[in-house]
């Protein structure tokens, strides 16, 4: 009864009252989900041209950028032609904050979203309010295919989660977003059974998290035989989904695990449907490419740097962002009929990618994805590279690990990396967090 008040009373009015209109962008994105991949490609460019243009007469970076290299808007009539923009940095926002802000806004009345700097590169980006209702929208759109709708109570698994500290927080979070908070900043035995608790007694629908922090509480649950925890999805983000970890998730919960991909600079990049046959680009608010090491486009089945444009922020464009993530663009249709797009899958950030002596690069989780499966004994795993052949693996090891399995993880490690690599291996009781409350299994220093 009260998730149908929520959804069918208190959020429309909230909606009214913030005059943001989330729900009438909402209900435009699931109707465009169902246009032709045509129909979506036709209006993705009509916005393309549209980003560019504002991007020129209001953003002192492009207007320079542009007439250094002598391009023009109106130069632009192809996306062949859009490759002659030059990529946008991480960097280069860093160096350029002010000039790439839209002077048609005042900075202090534009959103701010700040990155975490896990790469050691953090950002702030700011926003204009008709871009933050289409992001929270399409957050919404994609969060509906794993299951939840309005005014459903969610349990997130987050690092550092807000917290209610005002009355028009605390009435929001009661009459329009219920929800239950794991901090992964403080994950123990007592935390992961206060949460169990809360859990079972609050009537959970969805759970949202790290992918890498959902799976440890399932495997509490799992270990200690707890019921009654039985969600209709979960949606995992802002890490890699280890396939193993997913399936494990999957047998715990008894329920699919949605693969969502995003990040803080441009919001939503790709969601699974309930078909989870890839994850459908977001193609409504955002142009995204996958560009090979020369710089053209990848095929579909090839990995490509991921690149994407944001079509909506006018408040600070973006435009041929280079966002240090990998994935895997699909020429297929997914059977559940809406146009947008497929990415096979993401395959990693630059930051988790190791190094051969050959200079040859090296998908770290699939590394371990792999060796998790050949190697028996070893519950998880966590790659350091200190140099092009030194390494440290952080391991956490099960009752049948054994000196072999150590010697068979050598092997594999100097199999990929070369003979004269140093593999040290730490045995530890769990993999360290980031400070953001993530975990990476792959940590570069040579890149």
């Amino acid at each position: 009864m009260n998730a149908w008040l929520a959804k069918n009373l208190f959020y429309p009015l909230w909606d009214l009252k913030d005059g943001r209109h989330k729900l009438k962008a909402l209900r435009k994105l699931e109707n465009s989900q169902w246009h032709s991949a045509a129909e979506l490609k036709e209006a993705q460019w009509a916005k393309l041209k549209t980003m560019v243009q504002e991007a020129y007469n209001h953003s002192a970076y492009y207007r320079r950028l542009f007439d250094q290299q002598k391009i023009r808007p109106a130069d632009i009539r192809s996306y062949r032609d859009f490759l002659n923009i030059p990529l946008l940095t991480k960097k280069q926002i860093q160096l350029n904050p002010e000039d790439l802000i839209s002077q048609k806004y005042a900075k202090e009345n534009l959103a701010s979203a700040k990155t975490g700097g896990s790469t050691g590169k953090a950002l702030q980006i700011f926003l204009d309010e008709d871009c933050v209702t289409q992001r929270i929208a399409a957050a919404m759109r994609s969060d509906r295919w794993a299951g939840w709708d309005l005014g459903m109570k969610r349990a997130a698994i987050w690092g550092n989660p807000p917290v209610a500290d005002t009355w028009k927080k605390k009435i929001r979070r009661a009459l329009l977003d219920p929800v239950i908070y794991l901090d992964t900043m403080n994950l123990n035995r007592e935390s992961l059974a206060a949460f169990a608790s809360r859990f079972q007694s609050f009537g959970v629908s969805v759970i949202f998290g790290h992918a890498h922090s959902v799976f440890i509480f399932a495997k509490f649950v799992a270990e200690n035989k707890i019921g009654g925890l039985q969600p209709r999805g979960v949606i995992c983000s802002s890490m890699m989904l280890l396939p193993r970890e997913r399936t494990f998730m999957e047998k715990t919960f008894h329920c699919k695990v949605t693969n969502r991909y995003g990040c803080e600079e441009v919001g939503l990049i790709a969601c699974e449907c309930e078909k989870h046959e890839g994850l459908h680009l977001n193609v409504d608010h955002l142009y995204i490419e996958f560009l090979k090491s020369d710089g053209t486009p990848a095929e579909a089945g090839e990995q490509g740097a991921i690149v994407v444009t944001d079509l909506e922020n006018r408040g600070m464009p973006l435009i041929r962002y280079q966002i240090e993530d990998f994935g895997v663009p699909s020429a297929r249709s997914c059977s559940c009929g809406r146009g947008l797009p497929l990415m096979e899958q993401v395959v990693g950030r630059t930051a988790d990618f190791l190094k051969t002596e050959q200079g040859a690069l090296v998908a770290g989780v699939s590394l371990i994805e792999r060796t998790l499966t050949a190697i028996k004994g070893i519950e998880q795993m966590q790659i350091v590279q200190d140099a092009v052949n030194r390494f440290r693996l952080n391991i956490v090891p099960q009752p049948i690990y054994s000196e072999a399995s150590e010697a068979q993880l050598i092997v594999e490690m100097k199999n990929v990396f070369g003979s004269n690599s140093q593999i040290q291996i730490h045995k530890i009781g769990n993999i360290p967090q980031e400070r953001s409350g993530k975990y990476r299994f792959a940590i570069s220093h040579v890149l």
